[in-house]
């Protein structure tokens, strides 16, 4: 068995790690908002998980996705 498997990357970057923590948040208050039945913040919260992708998509097209000119790849 060969130890060269290539590592896609996948979330080992500020862009995802970024997407990935703005999204749970804005999880996380839709669902404390949604047990308190608070509708505005409900949809105020689903607008956030739009943005956390938003975020991650003009990160990674910056240079900080997996692989980007902004990155320095880790040791696994």
């Amino acid at each position: 068995m060969s130890n060269s498997i290539a590592d896609p990357g996948h979330g080992h970057s500020p862009a995802a790690w970024t997407a990935v923590i703005i999204m749970l948040v804005a999880i996380a208050i839709g669902t404390l908002f949604f047990v308190l039945d608070i509708p505005a913040v409900v949809w105020a919260s689903a607008g956030l998980v739009v943005v956390g992708l938003l975020v991650g998509w003009i990160m990674k097209r910056a240079g900080y996705g997996a692989g980007g000119s902004k990155t320095v790849p880790k040791e696994h």
